[in-house]
């Protein structure tokens, strides 16, 4: 099952294996500070739309469907996204403060319908 969640949150035992999906490191976190099991940067948003986006809420669904064009580049790495969290809890980590318009909510819906 495929979760998500905020870095600067607790870490739970349902959390299962914590995968940051942020395009560049979370502000105020040290590295070895962060429990993760991995870093998937190459699935976060590329710079240039990161940066038009701007975690804008009016930009949202225009954001969702540039980004979903994106991730059709990284088939690979949403398989095996979609293999470790079938029976299993997968937890996607991203650092935004908005919690309905980020790119884990986005990477979480293009997963659960391939």
């Amino acid at each position: 099952m495929l979760k998500i969640k905020r870095v600067y949150d607790d870490i739970s035992q349902q959390d299962g294996k914590r995968i940051l999906v942020d395009g560049v490191w979370p502000r105020g976190i040290k590295k070895e500070d962060l429990e993760h099991d991995e870093w998937m940067k190459d699935i976060a948003p590329s710079t240039d739309l990161r940066k038009w986006f701007n975690h804008d809420a009016e930009k949202w669904d225009e954001f969702k469907k540039k980004y979903k064009k994106e991730l059709k580049d990284h088939k690979e790495d949403l398989k095996l996204l979609k293999e470790d969290s079938d029976g299993h809890n997968v937890t996607l980590l991203y650092a935004a403060k908005d919690k309905e318009h980020n790119q884990a909510v986005v990477i979480k819906e293009y997963v659960e319908n391939m």
